[in-house]
């Protein structure tokens, strides 16, 4: 009895040193959008191969699309429990910048593979990839070839798109469109209303909306038939190639000046940056890597490839910005 009772005892001990070592691991939370979350994105992957390396836990919240999230950040300040965000994009990184919340990275990071480089002290990028339209080629034989075509398009050529207040593509669109027709973008905005079904808070959402059939196009990625190929072995989607060019995303994270655990935050933003995190990205979150990565999945070299890559300088987008939103604004409240 004495020995089963020790025995007992040390088993008692030894459960809890273990929940002790649990609660000793340093956690680091990043906030990122829902999509990046789901069981099919990034994050089980990387939170998996981050924790081998780490001996910490990783906690991955999402926290809205990418603008919300953003607005999430700006409205907890330095009180958010956020040790990095995942998820700005470039469109947003001045409006970041101007917060103060975000602390310089200093990393030696690889050289990246962005189109046209990036270089910044605070946000690293992580993904990059174009926004286009896609549609489902069983419903339609002949896509729009230009913002022009779509805009003459048929009636039942009806689009799903999401709202650039709380979402990148959304703003990406935004921006898009200013860049492609500039002063005469709300002219354009007040004649594409008509066609659009609904505006999401965020990507998934309308996309989703899209792949139950309620509008024929959905604004997304020209990556997004990657996905139906690999995982659903269907090649039933394509992006429609506009000869206008497409907006490009570079997608980044940042660590918070109010971090608690700034290593660990330093040491997941070199992770990010290297092959394991980013062999993870093409096949799970469906964008191309930013840093150098194995080759890309066969499925890949069967997408469109954009004649024109269109993006505005980060410094300029907020001003851009705001004239294009109140465009947008005024075009889909009449």
């Amino acid at each position: 009895m004495k020995h089963l009772l020790t025995a007992a005892v040390l088993a008692t001990a030894a459960l809890f040193a273990g929940n002790a070592m649990a609660e000793d691991k340093p956690k680091l939370t990043v906030y990122t959008y829902e999509s990046f979350v789901s069981e099919w994105g990034p994050a089980p992957a990387v939170e998996e191969a981050f924790e081998e390396t780490c001996n910490c836990d990783l906690d991955f919240v999402a926290a809205g699309d990418g603008a919300a999230l953003l607005g999430r950040i700006k409205l907890e300040g330095k009180r958010s429990d956020a040790d990095v965000v995942l998820g700005l994009d470039a469109n947003l990184v001045a409006k970041a910048r101007e917060s103060g919340l975000f602390a310089p990275h200093g990393q030696d990071l690889p050289e990246n593979a962005v189109p046209g480089g990036w270089s910044d002290d605070t946000f690293i990028p992580y993904d990059w990839g174009y926004f286009a339209f896609v549609y489902d080629k069983t419903r339609m034989d002949t896509p729009p070839a230009s913002f022009d075509d779509l805009l003459n398009a048929p009636d039942d050529v009806t689009i799903v798109i999401q709202d650039p207040r709380t979402s990148t593509p959304g703003l990406g669109l935004l921006l898009w469109v200013k860049h492609v027709y500039g002063d005469e973008a709300g002219d354009v905005w007040a004649k594409l209303a008509p066609r659009i079904v609904t505006v999401t808070k965020g990507w998934w959402e309308a996309y989703s909306a899209f792949l139950e059939g309620e509008a024929a196009m959905a604004l997304s990625y020209t990556t997004s038939p990657a996905y139906h190929v690999i995982v659903e072995d269907d090649d039933t989607k394509a992006a429609a190639t506009f000869t206008d060019g497409h907006y490009m995303q570079i997608e980044v994270a940042a660590k918070l000046v109010s971090t608690d655990t700034p290593d660990l935050a330093d040491a997941f933003l070199a992770f990010m940056a290297g092959e394991e995190f980013q062999n993870i990205i093409p096949t799970t979150n469906w964008m191309y890597p930013a840093y150098p990565a194995d080759d890309l999945p066969d499925a890949f070299g069967a997408l469109a490839e954009p004649g024109k890559s269109l993006i505005f300088k980060p410094e300029t987008t907020p001003e851009i910005r705001e004239a294009a939103l109140a465009e947008w604004l005024e075009a889909l409240s009449k």
